[in-house]
């Protein structure tokens, strides 16, 4: 059996992508009580789990450091790696939105915005949505506490993700329009898929069918 290595993301997806393995039978469960450790070997199935960040794995899966990986669909479509995308696994469901200041809101109209500012994490996301509407946009690229930037006039409005839509609201901001609808996906290196073609299958098939019958919840 070929060594079959995982990366598996930190932060809310990493519990329920466990699982997933599980039902795959590959044991990861020593990644949930030690959060020190990033790399994770399971003898019996010869498999290996790295810990990484979501926004690193296309990069592992892309240069073959992991055969297979999870990964936000956010991720997926801002950077555009040559990767296969196999499965919509269903969980770490969130949205990427446009949002702007309430106050702002009550007199905006979105149909003749020509030339807008916008902060965000996710720079060719939001590039390919407003020059889709033709809309000439200025993005700011930040790396986390996007809401605050139209408080203190950094930008106009904001692209982020959102899950239930409060931190936007604490913040004064209300959503203007979903960009995505963003779940976690399994994605494969291309080469892997070839070289472990039968391993990597049984599992991707083994992993929709579980799915199907019993879908992992965050």
């Amino acid at each position: 059996m070929p060594l079959i290595t995982v990366a598996i993301p930190r932060g809310r997806n990493l519990k329920p992508t466990v699982e997933l393995l599980r039902r795959g039978g590959i044991d990861f469960s020593a990644a949930l009580s030690d959060s020190r450790k990033l790399i994770f070997d399971d003898k019996n199935t010869n498999s290996r789990a790295i810990i990484v960040r979501d926004t690193d794995i296309p990069v592992y899966v892309e240069n073959g450091a992991a055969d297979i990986g999870v990964a936000g669909k956010d991720q997926l479509e801002e950077q555009g790696k040559p990767i296969y995308e196999m499965l919509d696994l269903g969980y770490g469901a969130c949205r990427l939105v446009l949002a702007e200041p309430a106050k702002l809101r009550e007199h905006d109209d979105p149909t003749r915005w020509t030339n807008i500012r916008v902060a965000t994490k996710f720079t060719n996301l939001a590039t390919r949505y407003f020059n889709d509407r033709g809309i000439h946009v200025e993005v700011i690229k930040l790396y986390g506490s996007i809401e605050i930037a139209p408080l203190v006039g950094l930008s106009e409005r904001i692209v982020d993700l959102v899950s239930t839509g409060t931190t936007l609201r604490e913040n004064g901001l209300v959503e203007v329009e979903t960009i995505l609808n963003v779940t976690a996906r399994l994605v494969v290196n291309r080469a892997a898929l070839k070289l472990k073609t039968t391993r990597i299958n049984t599992l991707v098939r083994t992993f929709e069918q579980s799915l199907k019958q019993n879908p992992i919840k965050d």
